[in-house]
């Protein structure tokens, strides 16, 4: 009967189209397919159903409860009415219109239980990776395996493991890892598209007699981090690949590892085809606080301060906003999108930060701004053309950074101690929006001041004039996208721990987040219309009048 049921389902869904390279290189509307909504990251729609003077209109539509879930961080994919859901080691097909199941995969391997943070759709493909750092395949229609590739080298290093949506461009998928806190050596991966066969490996961590090898110290190349576990950009123009690189190894002792850690907390310019470095930035050299720079870059073309260019945005963790130049990564703008911070005077014209000595981690401990989690983290920003305005959540917050010289140990996390938080300061979120042309905050949303901070919300603008936002007491909320004012809000009820998307089905916008443990999806309220009259009751009708 299931079967049945599932093939009923199938037949009644609309006809879903194999997703072309051109397809994803277009700005997000009806679809959703990229898990930036397309390869530059901007997560801009042109949807405009829902707008600045309805958006107070929406409601929830349905919910779709993830099975065994609790820190959902993925953003949905929908393709022509059909939405794919990622968990840990599983993916989902669901009706978009309405939430129901339509398939279910699970990697059943996996010994890991990692967050996943989506999946990417090339041709009649699925794509996604396991924790244990495998690369799979499944049917977009059936769910059905196609192939499997283990990637990460899992089996003989389990610090190794994936939690990133894979993107996918011309023929090829691309990933990274995690485990930069724990002892490994980082890298972006390409692998075809039809036959999983690898094209290529660029490692993060540079070995003997490549250039950046000097800026280690001697450390071993081995386990000095450079993690890459988030989705990255691509510039088809260029035929670039930009990659945010993680922190290195150990995290909080810098002493094993003298010079500037390259390329730790870099964005990496990669040729799409070889996997070859054409440039790189490093945000924070020789860096002692885990700053990863993983927030994805932002690819926007614009006339910036007079002159047409392509550039590369980024909030970055470390509390700098930076504009670079995308064709050579000089940077452009630097400045400060966040009130807190001691580590940093500003940014040189070489690039290279002003350094404030002193403010490294020490064994009795020293505050510094901005704390861990960043300024801001990989909770997704957003762009809107129409506005100029770069939107990100942010986090105002001081931490106390510790230090120790322990040893590396295989199979353990290798952090050189860590950071709490200051006593009496809780930190506070802010939803920022940042010109690009200046670096200045245009407006600011406060958050509740609490205790712990321990949501990962994101935003996505809209033509209508919108930005939606999760914020950290569980609400789900519309913005103005140029005066910053509410419009809306829901309480989901959970923690938000995902970036929101919208699409269209059939005419109708939908608006989707993925929170703790359920996917919310929401539209314009719509009154329910009263059934049509039949010929039948007409008559009788007609009968009734004429007895009176």
């Amino acid at each position: 009967m299931k079967k049945i049921l599932s093939l009923f389902l199938l037949l009644a869904l609309p006809v879903q189209a194999e997703v072309a390279f051109q397809d994803l290189l277009k700005q997000p509307a009806k679809n959703w397919l990229s898990y930036s909504g397309d390869l530059t990251a901007q997560r801009y729609s042109l949807l405009k159903q829902i707008n600045t003077t309805n958006a107070g209109n929406l409601a929830p539509q349905w919910v779709y409860h993830v099975k065994d879930s609790k820190r959902l961080q993925l953003t949905p994919l929908v393709v022509d009415g059909v939405m794919y859901v990622s968990h840990t080691n599983e993916v989902y097909a669901l009706d978009a219109r309405t939430g129901r199941e339509i398939w279910h995969y699970k990697h059943t391997r996996a010994k890991r239980h990692d967050g996943n943070r989506g999946v990417a759709v090339l041709g009649d493909r699925v794509f996604f990776v396991s924790s244990d750092a495998h690369l799979l395949a499944l049917h977009a229609k059936t769910g059905a395996l196609l192939w499997d590739k283990e990637y990460g080298g899992h089996e003989e290093n389990s610090q190794v493991h994936a939690t990133l949506a894979p993107l996918a461009i011309n023929g090829k998928v691309i990933v990274g890892v995690s485990g930069g806190d724990c002892g490994m050596r980082g890298f972006v991966d390409a692998y075809d598209a039809v036959t999983g066969k690898q094209l290529w490996r660029f490692y993060t961590i540079p070995g003997p007699g490549e250039p950046g090898f000097e800026t280690w110290g001697g450390h071993p190349i081995g386990i000095s981090g450079g993690g890459t576990w988030m989705t990255g950009t691509y510039d088809a123009g260029q035929n670039l690949l930009f990659w945010a690189v993680g922190n290195p190894g150990p995290d909080f002792y810098g002493e094993s590892r003298p010079g500037d850690n390259l390329y730790s907390d870099s964005v990496v310019a990669l040729d799409a085809d070889t996997g070859k470095l054409k440039w790189h930035y490093q945000f924070t050299p020789h860096d002692t606080h885990d700053w990863d720079a993983q927030e994805f870059p932002v690819l926007i073309d614009t006339v910036f301060q007079g002159k047409p260019r392509k550039l590369l945005v980024q909030a970055n963790r470390n509390g700098f906003f930076y504009v670079l130049d995308r064709t050579n990564g000089k940077v452009l703008l630097a400045k400060p999108f966040v009130k807190k911070m001691t580590w940093a005077r500003g940014i040189l014209p070489d690039g290279r930060p002003d350094v404030i000595a002193g403010m490294d981690p020490t064994p009795a401990g020293k505050i510094a701004c901005p704390g861990i989690k960043g300024a801001s983290n990989w909770f997704s920003p957003s762009y809107n053309p129409q506005t100029g305005l770069f939107y990100v959540i942010t986090i105002e917050q001081c931490d106390i950074y510790t230090t120790s010289a322990r040893p590396y140990k295989k199979g353990e996390c290798y952090d050189g101690t860590g950071a709490e938080a200051v006593p009496a300061e809780p930190g506070q979120f802010f939803l920022r929006a940042i010109d690009i042309q200046t670096g200045d905050i245009r407006w600011e949303i406060p958050m509740v001041v609490k205790d712990t901070i321990d949501p990962w919300p994101g935003t996505v603008s809209t033509a209508g004039g919108l930005v939606f936002f999760g914020d950290n007491e569980g609400y789900f909320s519309a913005a103005d996208a140029r005066t910053g004012k509410v419009l809306w809000h829901f309480n989901t009820g959970q923690l938000i721990t995902a970036s929101p998307m919208t699409y269209s089905v059939n005419g109708k916008q939908f608006v989707a987040l993925a929170s703790a443990t359920d996917v919310f999806c929401f539209g314009l309220f719509e009154p329910m219309r009263p059934a049509p009259v039949t010929l039948k009751e007409q008559h009788e009708g007609s009968e009734a009048k004429a007895g009176n």
